[in-house]
């Protein structure tokens, strides 16, 4: 008996031992691909920081949506220094609690966040922080405000995981909602240079194009089947990149001949989650399961990756400027960035 505990003890401690050898050869073939190294930046504990903002100042602040904090969170990147502030009272204009999700910089200069508890788009001004709340309709109590973009006129448009999608003119101060095809799963959302916006569904498992003057849309359906498309960026061309979660894949999609390409990430069980396209439209995704920053040239449709130096990172979302792409490592409560040169 005790033969066969000790037999067992070693046989799992030598398949430990392969499993932390293999990551390791696959970490150290990886980084052997890349010339980037990840930095990163610690948030408060509990913070979970969700999505990251970057002012385009030279080394302005970065924002971030602490998530777990109901509080936005500002970057000094040259210090490392994180200031939060709380978006929600216990008293006063924006009583409750809040669960900031996605945040943009918008044209007038200020910063945009969606965000679940306050069940609205809340405002904020980076320098004086005054926070301004647009409530959705009451109507809509299940609600789970998601990721936001601007169109070319000025209007927010934003999706809501639990099955909508709306806008808000800040001149009219007003959200307007609709009901997404197949309920749950808005997730993703942008504006190409034309000034058209799209979303993504997770569950429904689509892209959408949205008519600007009445709200309707124009459905898109993707050549996996449940490819669950989480996240989606235009690049400087309009054409559309989109993470598909479940298929493990890059896809895009040219909206000028209504054509769709796939590309497979490398690695076992992929699952592409974030993505970021740069001002030479390179292409940046976050992959869970290989714990890594993925960049893809379309040029030459080739992939390198490069590990997070954090298990568990879960970067979420992916912003940047010229030369940087910044990051939101949920899962560790950091922030990254790689410098990626001019």
């Amino acid at each position: 008996m005790l033969q066969r505990k000790y037999d067992y003890l070693v046989f799992s401690t030598a398949l430990l031992l392969i499993m932390v050898l293999t990551i390791s050869t696959q970490q150290a073939m990886f980084a052997q691909e890349s010339n980037f190294t990840p930095r990163e930046f610690q948030a408060p504990n509990g913070t979970h920081p969700h999505d990251v903002a970057v002012d385009p100042a030279n080394n302005g602040p970065v924002w971030f949506t602490a998530q777990g904090a109901g509080e936005l969170g500002k970057l000094d990147p040259s210090t490392g220094n994180i200031t939060l502030i709380p978006l929600a009272n216990k008293s006063g204009p924006h009583m409750g609690s809040s669960a900031p999700h996605g945040i943009i910089l918008g044209p007038d200069g200020g910063l945009w966040i969606t965000d679940k508890l306050l069940k609205g788009i809340v405002s904020v001004d980076p320098k004086t922080e005054e926070i301004k709340a647009f409530t959705i309709p009451e109507n809509i109590t299940n609600n789970n405000l998601n990721t936001a973009t601007f169109d070319k006129k000025g209007v927010l448009w934003f999706t809501d995981n639990s099955g909508y999608y709306g806008k808000l003119d800040p001149a009219e101060g007003k959200v307007h909602v609709w009901a997404a095809p197949h309920g749950k799963g808005p997730y993703g959302i942008t504006t190409t240079p034309d000034g058209s916006v799209y979303f993504v569904s997770m569950e429904g498992n689509y892209t959408a194009r949205i008519d600007l003057e009445t709200g309707k849309l124009t459905i898109l359906e993707p050549p996996t089947k449940d490819s669950m498309p989480r996240r989606i960026w235009s690049d400087s061309k309009g054409q559309l990149w989109i993470t598909e979660w479940n298929a493990g894949k890059l896809g895009m999609y040219n909206p000028v001949t209504n054509e769709w390409k796939e590309w497979k990430l490398p690695g076992q069980n992929p699952q592409p989650y974030a993505i970021f396209v740069d001002d030479k439209d390179i292409v940046w995704l976050s992959d869970f399961a290989s714990n890594a920053i993925v960049r893809f040239d379309p040029q030459n449709e080739k992939f390198d990756v490069i590990p997070l130096p954090s298990y568990h990172a879960n970067v979420r979302q992916i912003s940047g400027t010229p030369g940087q792409i910044w990051g939101a490592e949920s899962g560790v409560d950091r922030i990254m960035v790689l410098r990626t040169g001019k």
